[in-house]
């Protein structure tokens, strides 16, 4: 069958697969809970034929705001089937975002999953016009519950006009608006057609080696489209889905579903390598002089043209170092899909030395998301880039060294601010706002962000990402931010691995009470002083880290210095910070006056 529009999926699923229970599966009360597609399919219904009672019709707005859980898809499904327009929601974003967002994308009906997400909102939706109801997937006293809209579609189930309002949806209808959670101001709300994500879609299953007899497990929030679409894409597999009760939990999920696919951000994959490594720390003898040959081996890798030599001395350790490895993800993995941020060459080349297929690929919500990705075949794939476009997909390099789009991909727009979009979309080719090359071999690697180059006072521009992306690869570092604008040279603000560097301090004897009291000792910044050389041997002298700050926290999206997706809310954080900033050059203009 033809598919136009994202719920055809659910049809198509129906008629090409074999039946099985474990479509979508979610964890309840420590038991996971499965779905089979018939099961989907009613739901789904139910809940289109509940919405249509309570008068929302095409072009209505209705959110989402939960964690992964299979009812997420279902509702999704049910919107979109009668030609509404869903808008999903971080569940971590601050009370001004979740105002704005409801007030700007005029939702009518909003779902929530509990207790937790329905405390951050029920003081604003009362301010908020439009809203005329709310639902809930976890029962709450006093609150409709989703098995009450599903009651109401399944009394009032009218099979002609559900079929009527499907064939009234237009492939280039929106089918979602997704708001950005921004680096700076309020989210933009990014308009993606059935056929923007379904362009994706079509031009993406080929790549993922699998079938309908593996299983997935996700993790990553359904709220960004990166998760969204692969998902779409895993349903179109008939893959089952498995989804991750929680981020402290997906080691233990991953070892129960032995899944055969993952898609994931860098950040899981540097977590996992550090785990992995500081086990291997703990080994004595040759037992661990293995281990370090395998990790030296790993790093030599390439996904093509590895000498025979190296072939055969991974062979020799992969039973006794990385068969362990495979095990630790399920001892199934078929593909592990990056994207999100920028991977670290040596993860790519030692995760595909061990046996584990991974690969990353690049795009934007506003591209629904993929650009470019890498596969698994020879002369599709090369370490250190994002792959070759999409086949799709047209990229071309501006002038300034900014990343061009054009494509099906390409989001409608942002909703209501035909200027916004106007500056973006240029003669039909997107501003990507980030720089990057297409090197001889057709593959796409990102060099930086445009708005995060800076010059120096010296005249000498610095890509600050790629400094970035470089010195996370030590385990003594969480996050870095490289700053110096205008300023003589290079320097850092350091989130330190607190889990990593407490180990260190237990095998150096190194006595403390605090975070705080740990970054001040003067063996530990002797430490870090000695791992900043190091990167920075990877650099010219324009780039160099001369000084660097150890904060005594940890960053996240709470706390306000990394977005819903994971990206550094740079200018919140050098205002946050201006005083240590300020303190780094004052420093060193007093010493050198």
């Amino acid at each position: 069958m033809e598919i136009t529009r994202l719920f055809d999926i659910l049809e198509h699923y129906e008629k090409t697969f074999k039946p099985k229970e474990d479509v979508l599966a979610g964890k309840e009360n420590k038991k996971w809970v499965k779905y089979s597609i018939k099961e989907i399919r009613e739901a789904v219904d139910n809940i289109s034929y509940g919405l249509m009672k309570l008068g929302i019709q095409k072009g209505d707005k209705i959110a989402t705001i939960s964690p992964n859980r299979p009812e997420w898809n279902m509702i999704d499904h049910a919107i979109l089937q009668i030609g509404a327009v869903h808008v999903p929601v971080y569940p971590t974003i601050s009370e001004s975002d979740y105002r704005y967002i409801l007030e700007h994308s005029e939702v009518k009906y909003i779902f929530v999953s509990g207790k937790e997400l329905y405390r951050k909102i029920k003081h604003i939706v009362p301010d908020i016009k439009n809203v005329k109801g709310l639902y809930t997937f976890k029962h709450i006293d006093e609150i409709p519950h989703l098995q009450e809209l599903i009651d109401l579609g399944r009394e009032n189930a009218d099979r002609e006009t559900l079929e009527q309002s499907k064939k009234e949806v237009q492939p280039d209808d929106v089918a979602t608006i997704i708001y950005t959670s921004g680096t700076t101001g309020y989210p933009k709300g990014v308009m993606l057609s059935h056929t923007n994500i379904l362009s994706n879609v079509m031009n993406l299953h080929h790549i993922f080696p699998v079938d309908e007899t593996c299983r997935a497990v996700s993790y990553l929030p359904l709220c960004h489209v990166y998760e969204r679409t692969n998902i779409y894409v895993l349903m179109y597999l008939g893959v089952s889905i498995y989804y991750a009760e929680n981020m402290g939990t997906i080691a233990d999920n991953i070892r129960e579903v032995k899944p055969h696919v993952l898609t994931t951000v860098p950040r899981l994959l540097e977590k996992v390598y550090d785990k992995i490594m500081a086990k291997g720390r703990t080994l004595k003898g040759v037992a661990r002089q293995l281990f370090f040959y395998a990790v030296k081996l790993g790093e030599k890798y390439e996904y093509d043209g590895n000498s025979w030599w190296l072939r055969a001395q991974l062979k020799f350790v992969d039973g006794i170092i990385f068969s362990k490895w495979r095990e630790a993800l399920g001892g199934n993995m078929r593909a592990v899909v990056s994207g999100g941020a920028a991977l670290q060459p040596r993860l790519a080349r030692i995760f595909n030395a061990a046996g584990i297929p991974l690969i990353e690929g690049y795009g934007m919500t506003e591209t629904s998301p993929v650009i470019a990705v890498n596969t698994f075949k020879k002369g599709e794939r090369k370490i250190g880039t994002v792959g070759p476009p999409l086949k799709n997909v047209q990229v071309k390099i501006s002038d300034e060294g900014e990343i061009l789009v054009k494509g099906p991909n390409v989001m409608k727009g942002y909703f209501k601010a035909p200027e916004m979009t106007a500056e973006t979309i240029v003669d039909g080719w997107l501003h990507t706002g980030d720089v990057g090359v297409i090197d001889k071999d057709g593959m796409l690697k990102i060099t930086g962000r445009v708005k995060e180059i800076f010059k120096t006072s010296m005249g000498k521009y610095i890509s600050p990402a790629l400094i970035e992306n470089r010195f996370k690869e030590s385990p003594f570092i969480e996050e870095i931010m490289v700053v110096g604008e205008n300023q003589k040279f290079a320097a850092a603000l350091i989130v330190p691995d607190f889990e990593y560097l407490k180990n260190y301090c237990q095998i150096k004897d190194i006595k403390y009470s605090s975070n705080e009291e740990i970054i001040r000792n003067p063996e530990i910044i002797k430490r870090f002083k000695k791992e900043i050389a190091h990167y920075n041997s990877f650099f010219g002298d324009t780039e160099k880290i001369k000084k660097f700050e150890l904060l005594d926290h940890q960053w996240s999206i709470e706390t306000g210095e990394i977005t819903a997706n994971l990206k550094l809310k740079r200018k919140f954080i050098q205002e946050k910070y201006r005083d240590k900033i300020n303190a780094i050059y004052n420093i060193v203009e007093k010493q050198t006056a």
